[in-house]
């Protein structure tokens, strides 16, 4: 096999592996899928982009998977969420807002607080069970260690708890490299208005 066949079926392994057998990082999915089809740890890994496309196209084939519907309801999850942090200024990112979900997405937001205990107290107060972790991430090719917040609903919701002078900081996405967009609340409300009009009738 050539080395444009080989990284053709790396980066249809690694779909595969993040969509149906649950591995959730890239780089997991690329050192297995190595091991299975080149016998070895660090050969023809295609970019990260490049997995993120192919499993999208597997949730467009998944006749059992109603997109749709899914989409529709994760980002009114989202909106109940975004309203209830207020305060934190949420932003939502990721597939929720672009609209490119696959069965095992997150709802992944964004908020701003100087003050951790300010926003665990806030959650814990209004009841919501969540789970708190620190999370390693380079910045600037630095590390850097950020609080995330796991709250386990409907759909999983996870929030990166930022300072709040990052609020106009652009980050870049760590699937394609490009600027992450941050959708305001307000936004997401008109995207939900022309994209579900029909079933929010239905509502």
């Amino acid at each position: 096999m050539n080395k444009k066949h080989i990284k053709t079926l790396m980066i249809q392994e690694c779909a595969s592996l993040m969509y149906f057998e649950g591995v959730s990082q890239y780089f997991d999915a690329k050192r297995i899928a190595a091991k299975r089809i080149c016998k070895s740890k660090n050969q023809f890994f295609p970019s990260n982009g490049e997995i993120s496309k192919a499993v999208y196209q597997l949730s467009l084939q998944d006749q059992h998977f109603d997109r749709a519907d899914t989409l529709f309801r994760m980002r009114l999850k989202a909106l109940e969420m975004m309203q209830l942090l207020d305060c934190f200024s949420p932003r939502l990112i990721g597939s929720v807002s672009t609209g490119k979900i696959k069965r095992s997405s997150d709802i992944d937001l964004h908020v701003f607080c100087d003050d951790i205990e300010l926003l665990t107290t806030y959650l814990t107060d209004d009841k919501v069970l969540f789970e708190q972790n620190e999370v390693l991430i380079m910045k600037n090719n630095k590390p850097k260690l950020y609080q995330h917040i796991y709250i386990v609903n409907e759909f999983n919701i996870e929030l990166s708890v930022y300072s709040v002078n990052e609020l106009r900081v652009t980050s870049r996405s760590s699937t394609d490299g490009k600027p992450i967009v941050r959708m305001s609340r307000s936004k997401l409300e008109r995207i939900i208005e022309q994209e579900h009009w029909e079933s929010l009738i239905k509502m």
